[in-house]
Order: C-alpha cells, then structure tokens, then sequence
C-alpha cells in the first residue's frame, strides 16, 4: 500500500464519498413526519449537483446502505452513468434490500449496514490512491438516520482507525431523532466534522454550507466543532453500550461482566491472589536470618 507520507494531493479537487441510509424500517418510521424518504432524496441529489459543479474534476460516489447489504448506485467518474441513474439504482437496491428484509422480524426501526458502506468506500480510496501519484482530496460524507448497530462496533472503530491512518476524514450528518455515538466517534477521531440538523427540511441548505466545501478551503471556515462526544463503547458479550467494563490484556475485548475465559481470543482470567503475611515477611528477610 502506498505510504500516507508520499500521497500527492490537489488542493481543490475532492473525492466526494456520500453512504445514504436506506434502511426501509428507519424511512417507514418517518412517515408520521413531513420529513419523507423522497424528499430527502431531493435534498440529497441537489446537493450532489452542486458538488459537480463547483469543480468539473470533482468525483462523487454514492453508496447504498440498507439492512441486509449495501452497494454502490453511483459514480460520476463513469462515462456510462449519468445522474438520472442514481435514482433508478437506488430503487432498484431498495427493492432488493426490502424483500430480504421481509424474511426478518425486526423490533423498532432496526439498524442499517453502516460498517460495511465504510469499508466499501475505504477500499474504493485505496483504489484510487493505486491509480497513479496524484490523487483528488478523497472524504466520505455519511448521511445517518438509523440507530448505531451494537453488533457493529468492532467492524465500524476498525474502518474508523483506517481512515485515521489513510488521512480520510468522515463527515457525519444525523437525520434522525437521537444522536449516533458510531459517528460521533468517527467524526472527531478522523477529524471530520459531525451535525445533526434542527431543521430537516433545511437539509440542503446545512449540506452545501457545512459539507460542500473543499477539505483545503476548511482551514479558512468556522465549522461545526463536536460538542460531548459519545466515547462509550460496546462490550463484545450483549453488544450493549457501557460505562464500565472489564478488559481482555491480550486482544483488548470488552465485557460488561467478568468472565473465567475470553470469548475472542480464549485466553484465561486469573483472579489476583492474596498473598499470605508470613509468607511476606520471609521474603523480607535476609539469608543470615536478620
């Protein structure tokens, strides 16, 4: 893999990764509000517009990430693709991910496949970044509605560090009614910026101010700086969200309770033995018995 260090950048030529949260049980709780998954859409594909034309170098992918799987439906670098078929992919992948999903029965507004959209655009950058020595400002943008899936905790903090490593910043902005730790996590160790809009019908206007700007012209903005992150995690026994745990020393897995053996790598526990005061006080003495 090509060292971060001798990666060439353009200043404003950005690589534009955009994960659209498609989770048809999240949309469907939505429709008690004016706030539809069509007019999100709307909002979305205006501000991809103007992604792609503030620079004619600019690239955007579209990534799909639904309950069951996620898939790309978009790339502007595609001389076979054009705009008007982002929305027939994108209903072609809804579709598909909601009659696999008719096979589950899933409580409340279920969790979307946030852990594998990142990896798929982490591996479309180092792509790219293979391509040759000059490489666009890549940065993925990930506009969230679902709630954070405790069993993707250790996939979502492994492509976090990644994109730490490979210099890739993550955006985050939350459309739904509660906070998402996941992001809030991801934003601020990769140095990207997190928000959750007030207004959703706003939703244009909060993207091309905050997200619409290039990672060279963010040095000369005021952007949204993270306020009370979210830094708990999930222990790895009943993906719960906890505030104190137990620790493995050799892998670093959590756990809300203590246990005999570790689940992930199987190593053994040992509870600290107290030592006996005699035996102390033999130890302290020299050979010659003073």
């Amino acid at each position: 893999m090509t060292p971060v260090s001798s990666k060439l950048y353009t200043d404003d030529v950005s690589l534009l990764m955009v994960l659209i949260d498609t989770n048809p049980y999240f949309w469907s709780s939505m429709k008690n509000t004016a706030f539809t998954f069509s007019k999100f859409l709307s909002h979305v594909l205006a501000f991809l517009n103007s992604i792609l034309l503030l620079n004619q170098m600019n690239q955007v992918v579209v990534i799909a990430t639904g309950y069951h799987s996620c898939d790309y439906v978009f790339d502007s670098s595609s001389s076979m693709q054009r705009a008007e078929c982002l929305l027939e992919k994108l209903e072609e992948f809804v579709d598909k991910d909601e009659s696999l999903s008719q096979e589950d029965s899933v409580d409340g507004v279920g969790f979307s496949l946030l852990s594998g959209s990142l990896s798929m655009a982490l591996c479309y950058i180092q792509r790219v970044f293979r391509t040759g020595p000059l490489h666009p400002q890549p940065r993925i943008l990930c506009l969230h509605g679902s709630p954070d899936g405790p069993g993707q905790y250790v996939a979502v903090m492994n492509a976090i560090f990644s994109a730490q490593r490979s210099m890739v910043p993550i955006d985050s902005c939350v459309i739904g009614s509660q906070h998402s730790a996941f992001l809030q996590q991801a934003s601020y160790i990769t140095g990207g910026v997190y928000l959750k809009p007030q207004v959703s019908d706003g939703l244009f206007q909060y993207l091309s101010t905050v997200f619409a700007t290039d990672l060279h012209s963010r040095a000369f903005l005021q952007l949204p700086r993270p306020v009370g992150v979210d830094f708990r995690a999930s222990c790895f026994c009943h993906k719960n969200t906890i505030d104190m745990g137990y620790i493995c020393s050799v892998c670093l897995s959590i756990f809300c309770k203590h246990h005999k053996k570790c689940s992930t790598c199987g190593s053994n526990f040992g509870e600290a033995r107290k030592q006996d005061p005699s035996a102390s006080d033999q130890k302290r003495k020299t050979p010659d018995g003073s």
